[in-house]
């Protein structure tokens, strides 16, 4: 009891910036969530009784838990320091972070109390998304230039998507479409989001490149015309598949999406500079979206509607991989900790895009589908599990560098 009353204390590290919380939630949720999942398809073991059944609270759980979590932490973490104003106090975080766990504990419920829990469960995601658009739409607003408004847009974006699929749920309507448009989104928020990151990881690697003797000419530029395309593609695509799902249009808006992303990675081919390990992890998110919608595409087109595998593309690769290298860089630089380069991390990546391939090989493997998913759902529960031994203890612990802020320690001559 008093270890709880102490974590509940406004000093302890676990409050002091954004992202400590909301991460240690994204990676210890992850696991279990799939844990869970993966026994309710290898051996029946039931799953909390949700509106829409077991498929929409996997999705559910994966999007508005694990992704909602990872969104929260990066942008109370990004934003006060692309805007350079001060980090987000405790008290804000605190009560963000029980908005959350309100949400969890008042969704898996909702079967068994009933409406009451279902609209304390909306009430809950509701106030997370009002909380992080109030603390930091003034912070992106005010900002000279402007430059980083997208991520308010994809915040408004996703509370009008939770509002939507409670509002179905309560009504007794299959809330699915909400979930495949919050995809969409988050497809979206993550280009945005590693176009920033990639910048500072990219260039660092060419940096050590070239003082070890390489020779390269330009510099790494994530230029937004290229990134604006795919971010409209990928727009249009998700506004077809939410108002007429199944139709060849939204096959052909998928593969331009993929286009649009292949064509995106253009930027990224800058030689040997790009097979270092963080930024060909960021490399390969990209292509696991494009691949993903392409896959989603074909199959559209093709008639059968079968998504599922491009979808498990998106999910378990681009969405899984880029919360963990996020987590992995953001985690610790802005714990005082320079990034980790031990082989867990090359290992953990591995794992997950594994998991993403035999996820997206079950959605055509016939009666050996179940096979396919349940090693799929090793693999991810795997690196996460690495993720959680290696990374959550930083989280609830005070910065290694004894500083009481968010900021990140100088970056390493490797790029790291």
């Amino acid at each position: 009891m008093l270890t709880l009353r102490r974590l509940w204390s406004l000093d302890h590290p676990v409050w002091l910036c954004g992202f400590r919380s909301f991460f240690l939630f994204a990676v210890l949720s992850a696991p279990l969530l799939v844990l869970a999942w993966g026994a309710f398809i290898a051996w029946g073991v039931p799953l909390p009784a949700t509106p829409g059944g077991a498929f929409v609270w996997h999705a559910h759980e994966l999007l508005f838990g694990f992704g909602l979590a990872a969104v929260a932490g990066f942008a109370l973490t990004a934003v006060p320091e692309f805007t350079r104003s001060p980090a987000v106090g405790p008290r804000a975080v605190r009560l963000l972070a029980l908005s959350w766990l309100t949400g969890r504990v008042a969704f898996w419920a909702s079967g068994a109390v009933g409406t009451a829990a279902l609209i304390v469960s909306a009430l809950a995601h509701l106030a997370l998304l009002a909380g992080l658009i109030f603390l930091l739409a003034p912070r992106l607003w005010r900002h000279p230039e402007r430059r980083h408004l997208s991520f308010l847009w994809a915040l408004i974006a996703l509370t009008l998507l939770v509002a939507g699929f409670y509002a179905d749920a309560l009504s007794g309507a299959s809330p699915a479409r909400w979930l495949h448009a919050t995809l969409g989104v988050l497809m979206i928020l993550i280009v945005v989001a590693l176009s920033r990151i990639s910048m500072r990881i990219v260039n660092a690697s060419i940096d050590t490149w070239r003082e070890k003797g390489g020779t390269l000419r330009d510099e790494y530029r994530a230029r937004p015309p290229r990134r604006n395309l795919a971010i409209v593609c990928i727009g249009l695509y998700t506004a077809v598949e939410f108002v007429a799902p199944g139709v060849r249009l939204g096959g052909w808006l998928a593969l331009a999406a993929s286009a649009a992303l292949f064509n995106l990675l253009n930027d990224w081919h800058v030689g040997r500079p790009l097979f270092r390990r963080w930024p060909l992890m960021l490399y390969l998110v990209y292509v696991l979206m494009a691949s993903g919608f392409g896959l989603i595409g074909f199959a559209l087109i093709g008639g059968d509607g079968a998504v599922s595998s491009g979808r498990h593309l998106l999910t378990v690769g681009a969405l899984g991989l880029s919360v963990f290298v996020v987590v992995c860089i953001a985690g610790r630089t802005h714990g005082g900790y320079p990034l980790d380069e031990r082989r867990w991390i090359p290992a953990s990546a591995a794992l997950l895009v594994a998991a993403a391939v035999m996820r997206a090989v079950a959605g055509g493997a016939g009666s050996h589908g179940v096979a396919w998913m349940s090693a799929a759902s090793v693999a991810w529960v795997l690196a996460f599990a690495l993720c959680c031994a290696y990374l959550a203890p930083l989280f609830v612990r005070a910065r290694a560098n004894g500083g009481v802020g968010c900021e990140g320690p100088p970056p390493t001559p490797d790029g790291s």
